[in-house]
């Protein structure tokens, strides 16, 4: 009997070479399907800055990621780094090839320079909320999201929530649409803000430097203080250097829906006023309430409840269509609902801004900063928005670009 000869096309050759691999070299998790990730879907992830928030916002960055933790720094662990996954310095995480995002729990007056670096580096952020210390490092960090084409998310997701409401994609569409020249709203947020709790301790004795903190490194950009125990953890909240008070590291929770919701994540307030004692200039302390009105009317109200009496000067008012005449509202209703928020993990997979990305997230937090520079100064400032300077005032304006301690700088 002949032996036959077949002739195989180029498709059916590869079809049956795929099946002999698959079958009898490739493992199944490399080819991935139901139950198992390729490793080219798998996330090379650091963690820096290790402390309260550390793990949360690392379980953050894992959401709809296979993220795998590769690397912690922390300046605290100088007796514990071993240069091949714990680290004290970030600079040398961001060197690794095999890390593609970071996320970033330090004090925020580091939170502007390593998010830089990393995006710089090639690497993915999400970072913990306050955004920054002070207004330029925001401006900063948009300007390097988009430089270096890289993802990044803050550390607040109240926004995507009210996104998926229609109440507030309503006032979202009003105040969108241009349609209302003149916005009565008032949007009045009372207590909650933590103010007493993260208060600084005035006239602290210095304390000798645990062995194992790295306390140049700490500081960082920030003054070279005497070490007090309580300007490390959660209490570092209480000091200019690093923080601003309660109301830095509570409100950005909640007012970045309030900036999604009322379309200002491209603006900020034009004038802010403030009811506060003086203020100490390295210890943030008590204030009682703070209005923050933009250019088209709109009022955010913080309203402190912790010292001094109670607010009454604007009463909270909303938005609705029945701010619009007749014609307003056809047009209104022909314009589309805005497109639906991106989470860190759809951004990563898609490459398309988050929807808490950096010029989002730096609007809400210039809130905040300006409310913490009337509180400094002690008097009504006046911003603009789009140059993001104070008008007028040189010594409040000298808040908005903070110098930084050599070598560190924007």
């Amino acid at each position: 009997m002949k032996n036959r000869t077949h002739k195989l096309s180029r498709r059916q050759f590869l079809q049956r070479s795929a099946a002999i691999v698959a079958l009898t070299v490739v493992p199944r998790h490399v080819l991935g399907g139901p139950g198992q990730t390729p490793p080219s879907e798998t996330v090379g992830a650091a963690l820096i800055g290790c402390g309260g928030r550390g793990p949360g916002t690392f379980k953050h960055l894992q959401q709809e990621l296979n993220a795998v933790m590769l690397a912690q720094c922390d300046v605290r662990w100088l007796d514990r780094a071993d240069n091949k996954t714990v680290y004290t310095d970030f600079r040398r995480v961001l060197e690794r090839k095999d890390i593609d995002a970071v996320a970033i729990a330090t004090p925020p007056h580091w939170h502007a320079l390593i998010s830089i670096a990393a995006m710089q580096a090639g690497k993915d952020v999400l970072c913990e909320k306050p955004m920054t210390r002070f207004i330029a490092e925001g401006r900063a960090v948009a300007e390097a999201e988009k430089r270096y084409g890289r993802i990044f998310q803050i550390g607040t997701f109240g926004r995507f929530g009210v996104s998926k409401n229609p109440a507030e994609i309503l006032k979202r569409k009003i105040m969108k649409s241009g349609l209302l020249k003149n916005c009565p709203g008032v949007l009045v947020h009372s207590g909650g803000f933590k103010i007493k709790q993260w208060s600084g301790l005035v006239n602290a004795r210095p304390e000798p430097v645990p062995k194992s903190l790295d306390w140049g490194m700490y500081c960082g950009p920030a003054p070279l203080r005497p070490y007090h125990p309580h300007r490390v953890g959660g209490t570092h909240r209480g000091y200019w250097d690093y923080e601003g008070g309660g109301l830095t590291d509570m409100s950005q929770h909640y007012f970045d829906p309030v900036t999604w919701t009322y379309g200002k994540d491209d603006t900020a307030p034009v004038e802010v006023e403030v009811f506060a004692p003086p203020a100490h200039p390295e210890v943030c302390g008590m204030w009682g309430w703070i209005e923050l009105r933009y250019a088209d009317g709109f009022t955010i109200v913080c309203d402190g409840r912790e010292w001094g009496p109670p607010y009454e000067r604007k009463k909270a008012r909303g938005i609705s269509l029945d701010d619009l005449d007749e014609e307003s509202r056809k047009k209104l209703a022909a314009m589309p609902d805005p497109e639906p928020l991106r989470s860190f993990g759809e951004a990563v997979r898609t490459r398309k801004p988050a929807g808490g990305n950096a010029e989002a997230a730096h609007r809400t937090v210039t809130i905040l900063h300006l409310a913490n520079i009337a509180i400094r100064v002690g008097r009504k400032i006046k911003f603009d928005p789009v140059k993001e300077v104070i008008v007028g005032d040189e010594e409040a304006n000298r808040l908005v670009n903070l110098p930084m301690r050599a070598p560190w700088h924007l």
